[in-house]
């Protein structure tokens, strides 16, 4: 079903410019780009919960929602939307101003909902919001981006800026297919990109792996590249009562299936030590992560 098609992607000056920036400042931050190839795989779920047990295991942690247009941390973790990123881009505010305490410790920056504006921004200011992130370099251990979805200018710029990306996807085809389609495109536009898969809604642990080691042999034979194994989390109706409840799973019901889930993801976050030869860079490539 992973097919590669013969479709050219080029690297818009944009993304080089972005990464000459990142790479010539100095930031103490590792960053993580949690995105997916479609939306309605659990994504920004899967961002909240992520920094909300990196907090419990004593980092630092700043949740971004990069979802430009259509954001929607506010509602699951919930915090107060009112300052967010339409006002950063406006001028009216610094990302400084617009932090605000989240649950579990995090600290949250809020993204903007039904503005369409927010959804196509311009190489300017996108690069402005990535400026205004390197002033939060002392504040925070990691910074989680939740990213929309797709493979839209908005996006790539955020996940071409990462130490990391992790993909989400579920065992549905379609999510399957659109999740390649973002591997490719990241790793086309920069092959030492660092990638991860991360399966979520997985019966067990077995079909899990079974879509990893597929997703992975194809990006080894048409991208030769290697993806990291995020791991996976369980399907679970838990998951969906603390939506409902408008809290974070792992708050909710710790010690549920998908919560168990998330911690073990966590702790491999968590255990890495950064590289001190990889300081230099806005946002440091961090190799030990997913090893």
């Amino acid at each position: 079903m992973l097919m590669d098609q013969a479709v050219s992607f080029s690297v818009p000056d944009q993304a080089q410019k972005l990464r000459l920036m990142v790479r010539n400042a100095r930031q103490a931050a590792r960053v993580l780009a949690v995105t997916s190839g479609k939306g309605g795989v659990g994504k920004s779920n899967v961002a909240a919960n992520l920094a909300i047990c990196l907090a419990a295991a004593g980092k630092r942690v700043i949740l971004m929602d990069a979802d430009l247009g259509l954001a929607n941390l506010d509602i699951l973790l919930p915090v107060s939307s009112r300052a967010n990123l339409s006002q950063v881009l406006t001028g009216k505010r610094r990302l400084s101003d617009i932090l605000q305490r989240g649950p579990g410790g995090i600290q949250v920056i809020c993204g903007a909902s039904g503005i369409s504006r927010m959804a196509d921004l311009n190489e300017q200011q996108r690069q402005r919001i990535l400026e205004e992130i390197s002033g939060l370099e002392q504040q925070a251990d990691i910074i989680v981006i939740d990213t929309g979805a797709g493979i839209s200018p908005n996006v790539l710029s955020f996940c071409h800026a990462a130490d990391h990306n992790l993909v989400i996807t579920t065992p549905e085809p379609t999510s399957i297919t659109d999740a390649y389609a973002v591997i490719k495109t990241l790793l086309r536009a920069r092959p030492q990109a660092k990638l991860s898969l991360l399966v979520n809604m997985a019966e067990d642990r077995e079909q899990a792996k079974m879509l990893y080691a597929r997703m992975a042999a194809v990006t080894r034979k048409f991208l030769a590249a290697p993806i990291y194994d995020a791991g996976y989390i369980r399907r679970d109706d838990h998951l969906g009562r603390a939506v409902l409840s408008r809290r974070p799973v792992v708050l909710a019901y710790p010690r549920c299936p998908a919560s168990l889930c998330l911690l073990a993801l966590a702790q491999k976050l968590a255990r890495a030590q950064a590289d001190p030869a990889k300081q230099d860079g806005f946002f440091r490539r961090v190799l030990q992560w997913f090893r």
